[in-house]
């Protein structure tokens, strides 16, 4: 992806059977290397990532040195967002609950 002297990388789950440039199963993430800051590169979704592994999806070579260096990391942020929707979750679920103040 991208254009000349701009690349611009998808990490996808495709069919093997498929052409380079084919249709794909989903998007698991993305690899930009021309980002300055090294920790912004790459995007993941662990979970899916872990799903598609589990299912005898095999990595290429290029795509498990990416998951090998970033996937703990993308794991955290996972958690954290996964912890603060539930959070929020819960608040709006105790507003709901919650008995209204009578008004004189």
């Amino acid at each position: 992806m991208g254009r000349t002297h701009r690349h611009y990388y998808r990490i996808v789950a495709i069919d093997s059977r498929q052409p380079r440039d084919g249709k794909v199963i989903e998007e698991l993430g993305t690899y930009d290397p021309h980002v300055t800051k090294k920790d912004e590169r790459v995007t993941l979704r662990p979970e899916r990532i872990k799903y598609w592994k589990s299912v005898g999806a095999k990595a290429s070579d290029h795509c498990e040195a990416i998951f090998k260096k970033f996937m703990k990391k993308w794991e955290e942020i996972e958690a954290a967002n996964a912890a603060k929707a539930a959070e929020e979750a819960a608040k709006k679920q105790a507003e709901a609950s919650a008995p209204a103040a009578p008004t004189t």
